[in-house]
């Protein structure tokens, strides 16, 4: 018996080939990124369940909140479990992520600067049923460390994001989505995301998402506008300080923070 040709192929059979110069369609659940430019260019609209998104960042330190936290959120309303931050560069201000929706007690942060140990963290939270999501800084992740990770999170089907240094974005990655975070040089209150994987085709140009929240670019914007109007009216503008000193806000802990104040 002979082969049969394409075209005896049912429809359905046709409309499931992927073709590489077309957006595919996810093949799992999806959580969109409350971002609809991103959510545009992404497989199914939004970030992968049960697979790796990769996010390639200049430093640590570099703002990604915004980016994630409706997400988050959503993951957090749908599992009913913690988000799982592993090996985050700074303490997370609970105040400010309480506010967007994320409340500090859906947050678990694991604290280690032993690669090994993030990595077994890692993978033990995502075994975890009720964890919400995983959000792990990896900088010295092997290939085969981070395929571990993108096969756990595919069989306990979980939202996890492994942030890396910019450096890695040459080497080969399993992630199923790889996004490259910079800031953008023109408007501070934006970062440009480079979709550098994704199941589709290049894409040329990037996408621009906020680097603060809305809450915060406001108050940003109406400093400017205070100063400006202190200048055109002749008064001393306070210079700023040659040195700040950092306070740690535990936002697990009961008791009054320094926020308190502008209620009394």
């Amino acid at each position: 018996m002979g082969l049969p040709f394409l075209d005896s192929f049912s429809a359905a059979a046709r409309h499931g080939v992927w073709h590489a110069d077309e957006l595919g369609s996810a093949d799992a659940q999806v959580i969109g990124t409350g971002h609809a430019a991103l959510d545009a260019e992404l497989p199914g609209g939004g970030w992968p369940v049960g697979a790796m998104t990769e996010l390639l960042q200049t430093a640590p330190q570099d703002p990604i909140w915004p980016l994630l936290l409706p997400g988050l959120v959503q993951a957090v309303q749908a599992r009913g479990g913690p988000v799982v931050l592993i090996g985050a560069p700074c303490e997370p201000f609970g105040a400010s992520l309480a506010a967007h929706g994320l409340a500090p007690e859906s947050l678990m942060w694991v604290r280690s600067d032993a690669p090994a140990a993030r990595l077994w963290a890692c993978e033990q939270a995502l075994r975890c049923a009720d964890v919400g999501a995983v959000l792990a800084w990896l900088p010295q992740a092997r290939v085969g460390e981070l395929r571990r990770l993108q096969l756990a999170a595919a069989q306990h089907e979980a939202l996890l994001f492994v942030c890396r240094p910019e450096t890695a974005a040459p080497s080969a990655s399993p992630a199923r989505l790889r996004l490259h975070i910079v800031r953008s040089a023109a408007d501070p209150g934006q970062v440009a995301v480079h979709i550098l994987k994704r199941r589709g085709p290049p894409l040329a140009t990037p996408v621009m998402a906020p680097a603060r929240s809305e809450r915060m670019s406001a108050l940003l914007a109406a400093a400017r506008v205070r100063r400006k109007l202190r200048l055109q009216q002749g008064a001393p503008v306070p210079e700023a300080a040659d040195s700040a000193t950092v306070v740690s806000i535990d936002a697990w802990k009961e008791g009054r923070h320094a926020l308190d104040r502008l209620e009394a």
